[in-house]
């Protein structure tokens, strides 16, 4: 598994990593969710995932937790990203009660990478200061943003100063490319590693029968013979049909070998793909840019 450095920080992140969005969740899972979870964890490390991806907010916490109890024994091989909601922000006292509530269901000393989830209306000020005093008390090692636009960035540069965001979290798909224009050339620029989410879209994938679903499907035939099996096939228990639209949209095996293919064609190179239920990619210019779902 190739690894590479995420952004300002100093976190070398293998360039698939594991989104926990709907980790633990009996609707998504089914009633085995807590087993299951656990063992597509444990694959995904064995298949050299470093980087799983949470929040306070995914399941009112339930992610966190399913995540920490699934992780284990190898919490210490692996990094964990996690996201505080802005209404949690301040005081700087109601923030610390957040990171501490998430360091208790993650069953950890420290988050490695924390979040602002979205802007909101919280001071940034007030947020960065608190987010510097985690960071010295060691419950926190890198701090970064998501849904952050230009200027909500530019805002937060002024106040943190050079060097100091790691990352932005922002929608990216085939359909939704609109951070290409103005996010991406910024974060680039000021060395932000750019996290895209949901990168296999939404449920709207085309027909395995249709013209372009055929079309899809030869250019996963095309890079599985240039690049080999892909890690996705590689992980057990995914390997159901995309074309099962009771699955479609949940990161199944053939779904994730799709957007494999179309990452590197569609961005011409610069990302390569999102595995699992979760996350993908990294951009070959300096200061790695990493997606996640």
């Amino acid at each position: 598994m190739e690894c590479r450095r995420l952004g300002n920080s100093d976190l070398n992140v293998s360039v698939y990593a594991f989104g926990a969005w709907q980790l633990g969740d009996t609707a998504y899972w089914g009633e085995e969710a807590e087993t299951d979870a656990e063992a597509v964890v444990q694959t995904a490390i064995d298949a050299g995932v470093n980087l799983f991806d949470t929040a306070e907010g995914y399941g009112a916490g339930r992610s966190e937790e399913v995540l920490g109890g699934a992780l284990g024994a190898r919490r210490n091989d692996v990094y964990i990203a996690s996201k505080v909601s802005p209404e949690n922000c301040v005081p700087p006292t109601r923030l610390r009660a957040a990171c501490e509530a998430s360091l208790k269901r993650l069953r950890t000393d420290r988050i490695d990478l924390y979040l602002l989830h979205w802007r909101g209306s919280t001071p940034l000020q007030n947020t960065l200061e608190a987010f510097q005093t985690l960071q010295r008390e060691g419950k926190i090692h890198h701090w970064g943003v998501s849904n952050f636009d230009t200027d909500d960035l530019n805002e937060l540069l002024a106040v943190a100063g050079k060097e100091k965001i790691a990352c932005n979290q922002v929608l990216y798909h085939l359909q939704e490319r609109a951070i290409e224009h103005a996010v991406i050339p910024w974060c680039e620029q000021h060395g932000v590693a750019v996290v895209a989410y949901s990168p296999f879209g939404h449920n709207e994938f085309p027909s395995p029968r249709s013209p372009a679903g055929q079309v899809l499907q030869a250019v996963v035939a095309d890079d599985h013979v240039r690049f080999g099996v892909g890690l996705a096939q590689r992980l057990g228990g995914l390997h159901a049909l995309w074309c099962d639209e009771d699955r479609c949209g949940r990161g199944t095996a053939h779904q994730q070998g799709l957007i494999t293919g179309l990452f590197r064609r569609a961005v011409r190179g610069h990302l390569t793909a999102v595995i699992a239920d979760a996350a993908v990619a990294s951009r070959d210019d300096a200061g790695t840019q990493t997606a996640f779902l």
